[in-house]
């Protein structure tokens, strides 16, 4: 078979299972050719790649919310021993799973929300929660969920910014008569879309840059670098707080069926 042909078959076997919103590189078909961002997530990735170690060997990753897998796939081209990536789009799965044997790298799949983390039993020295936080409804309660239960050393995450791009240092407490202090552009602002933005109507709370970084914080991440204006990598510290996740998922006590390591 010449190789217009296989592109050919190639090409019509993405398309069926399209539309897709990672653009992947599957050795000479793309998958999302004529994507609203261009070359996206790799015109992203290549902004803050250099912040992930570039060797990953004899490490385990989970891609919280992994779309088509671009990611899974980068961290498991970097080495990476295992990668689990969930999703709760079972279409997505099956671009990411077609795209992962196309590539050829070996990834685990599974579908379950953010909110499920805490039944993987396990921990992961690498967690990607990418573009996920402002679809969720309740993205503190996710943050609190992964910092509980999965992370062991690195999170990275990104969200969808809009707002003031800038950040103070605030006090600790207020006063009840303070007022002015919520005016300020900079101030961490959490915006509720009740219906669409930008057609989307799972974009729920789309964060400034300030409530990105302080809900981290609150949630127990010391943040360790910026690499990119919406990316934040960080690592696992005590939370700031007593008052954590309202009804946290407990883990997997099983020792059989756990998918975590």
């Amino acid at each position: 078979m010449n190789r217009k042909k296989i592109l050919d078959e190639l090409r019509d076997a993405a398309a069926a299972l399209g539309p897709w919103f990672h653009n992947i590189d599957l050795g000479g078909v793309m998958t999302a050719p004529g994507h609203f961002l261009g070359d996206y997530p790799a015109v992203k990735w290549r902004r803050f790649a250099d912040a992930i170690p570039t060797d990953l060997t004899g490490k385990t990753v989970l891609d919280i919310g992994c779309n088509a897998g671009f990611y899974s796939i980068q961290m498991k081209l970097r080495g990476a021993s295992r990668v689990l990536a969930i999703d709760v789009d079972p279409d997505y799965l099956r671009q990411a799973r077609f795209a992962a044997q196309i590539i050829g790298v070996n990834i685990e799949f599974a579908e379950m929300s953010a909110y499920d983390v805490g039944s993987l039993g396990g921990r992961f020295d690498l967690v990607l929660f990418l573009g996920v936080l402002y679809h969720l409804r309740h993205p503190l309660l996710a943050l609190d969920l992964i910092r509980e239960h999965v992370v062991r050393d690195l999170f990275v995450c990104q969200s969808m910014q809009r707002g003031d791009p800038g950040e103070e240092l605030l006090a600790e407490d207020y006063p009840f008569s303070e007022r002015a202090i919520f005016d300020r552009p900079s101030f961490p602002r959490l915006f509720f879309v009740e219906h669409r933005y930008a057609g989307d109507n799972t974009n729920w709370w789309i964060p400034n840059r300030a409530c990105t970084a302080a809900m981290l914080r609150s949630a127990g991440f010391l943040i360790e670098a910026n690499p990119e204006e919406e990316v934040f990598v960080c690592r696992p510290v005590a939370p700031p707080s007593a008052f954590g996740a309202v009804y946290p998922a407990k883990a997997n006590t099983r020792s059989k069926g756990s998918v975590a390591a």
